[in-house]
């Protein structure tokens, strides 16, 4: 499989998944895009890359866990395309036009296959050949059931040579007080393979299909649908914040949060060698972090460690050497 800088694809569908999170509060000057890009260059052979791109996609969305979804696919300006660049008969392209109120899968290209006009003119043939194939290795892919080819999908980026599809939410029955939420596609993507060129200067083709992300659409969905459940919208995944009320307790902290990170713990802390108690208290409040560990200078003489719960302020005192299995037990209950 072709690298793409030190990772495999499928690593960078994965690492992709991971961007798509917020970025964590206390990351001052941490930017927020509004789409992540996934994106294939190069020359091969047909409708691979492709179907690639529209296997990433659906394990992405798949990923976020948003509800079902379908990704709709189709020809970029489907009569120019046919009359202008590939030189068939207007009425061979009229034709076409016929299906464009169609929608399905591979039973509707195949049905195009069977029409006396498109079957007679080869670059038609051509075409729907590739959407054949494309199909063939959707269903190898095990995605088959989240295409649909539908010619009336037309998007208006200019720079799109083929195939095109974009992704959209199938809207599930609203439960009490919850509004449908129609936001329009959340991902979509295509084949561009005149665009590269455009940019070098001795004019060198570079084939390329991609897609991209909506990551401000997916993060207005998340949130919309925590706040009908009452669910606080968290911006960190931390679930442990390391805190002293003492200062000079940064050698303190550093220790126990590595030991925190070696166990697979995701903790975090203030990058300030004395911050205050209270700041460290309302941060935690505010980002939604379940627990508190505190060391200051009665834990460390006693040899104990403080464990707080952010939502009922209970604190306790745990011997040093146990404060990790209790943080796991108490995670592993929650």
């Amino acid at each position: 499989m072709p690298l793409l800088g030190l990772l495999p694809r499928r690593a960078w569908a994965s690492l992709l998944t991971q961007l798509l999170r917020p970025p964590c509060a206390s990351c001052t000057g941490a930017v927020r895009c509004q789409s992540q890009d996934f994106d294939i260059a190069g020359q091969f052979d047909p409708m691979i890359p492709d179907a690639e791109c529209l296997k990433i996609m659906c394990e992405i969305l798949s990923g976020l866990q948003l509800g079902d979804f379908l990704i709709k696919m189709a020809w970029k300006d489907v009569r120019h395309e046919m009359v202008v660049k590939k030189g068939l008969a207007p009425e061979v392209a009229d034709r076409i036009g016929d299906y464009v109120q169609c929608h399905g899968g591979v039973s509707l290209v195949e049905q195009m296959f069977q029409d006396p006009r498109l079957s007679q003119n080869k670059q038609a043939l051509e075409g729907l050949g590739d959407l054949k194939l494309l199909f063939e290795y959707l269903t190898l892919f095990g995605i088959a059931d989240k295409i649909s080819f539908d010619l009336s999908l037309a998007r208006g980026l200019d720079y799109y040579t083929g195939v095109i599809y974009e992704a959209v939410l199938l809207q599930t029955p609203t439960q009490a007080g919850e509004e449908p939420l129609n936001v329009g596609s959340v991902a979509a993507g295509g084949r561009y393979d005149g665009l590269v060129g455009m940019f070098d200067p001795k004019g060198h083709k570079v084939p390329c299909v991609g897609l991209s992300i909506g990551v401000e659409r997916i993060f207005y969905i998340v949130e919309q649908r925590m706040k009908t459940k009452g669910e606080k919208v968290r911006t960190t995944e931390t679930q442990v914040f390391v805190a002293t009320p003492q200062k000079n307790f940064l050698q303190e902290r550093l220790k126990l949060i590595a030991e925190l990170w070696d166990s697979g713990i995701k903790a975090e802390m203030l990058y300030k060698n004395n911050p205050k108690l209270l700041t460290q208290l309302h941060y935690c409040e505010s980002t939604g972090i379940p627990l508190v560990v505190i060391i200051g200078e009665q834990e460390l003489k006693e040899g104990v460690i403080k464990i707080r719960s952010v939502a009922s302020r209970e604190e306790v005192a745990i011997k040093r050497e146990n404060f990790v299995a209790e943080i796991q037990k108490r995670l592993s209950e929650s």
